[in-house]
């Protein structure tokens, strides 16, 4: 099995972001857990591409700018590792629609650690608020938990 190619990005706006509580698919390694907007890439798309396209389909949300902060390495068991490119937008037009993968709603900075979230989120959406660079971030996972994270090659 190839390795996974996705993306996430974090729209903020009012010193919020835009989650997506993951309630609607079954058998969704995400459900009940809140997350970004994103998804896997479909043949030749980029990064960029990829990101513009599920931000729309998600949110019905036009991205006018983006940044690229970081890559994330998922390994999770006897799975293939995921790449993820990590984006946040503070540009974007048009009008929040509904999602079917679940409930979106714009939660305060102060508020989203009190969410369920995967505990490797919580390490790059820390470093998301604390405004650091380019970084990358390998999360290994074991039977659902969070064994080891290294950032920038260093382990944390």
């Amino acid at each position: 099995m190839k390795s996974q190619l996705t993306t996430l990005c974090y729209i903020e706006k009012d010193n919020s972001y835009l989650m997506l509580h993951r309630i609607s698919k079954k058998n969704d390694i995400n459900h009940d857990k809140w997350i970004g907007v994103g998804g896997h890439f479909e043949k030749h798309e980029s990064p960029e591409d990829c990101l513009v396209r599920e931000v729309m389909e998600e949110t019905g949300l036009t991205l006018n700018s983006f940044d690229f902060r970081g890559i994330v390495t998922f390994v999770s068991d006897d799975d293939p590792a995921e790449y993820m490119c990590l984006y946040t937008s503070k540009d974007f037009s048009g009008k929040l629609t509904d999602c079917d993968e679940g409930k979106l709603e714009w939660v305060p900075f102060e508020k989203i650690n009190s969410l369920e979230l995967w505990e490797g989120d919580k390490i790059f959406l820390n470093l998301l608020q604390k405004g650091e660079p380019f970084f990358s971030l390998k999360l290994t996972y074991k039977n659902g938990g969070l064994i080891e994270s290294i950032l920038n090659g260093i382990k944390l």
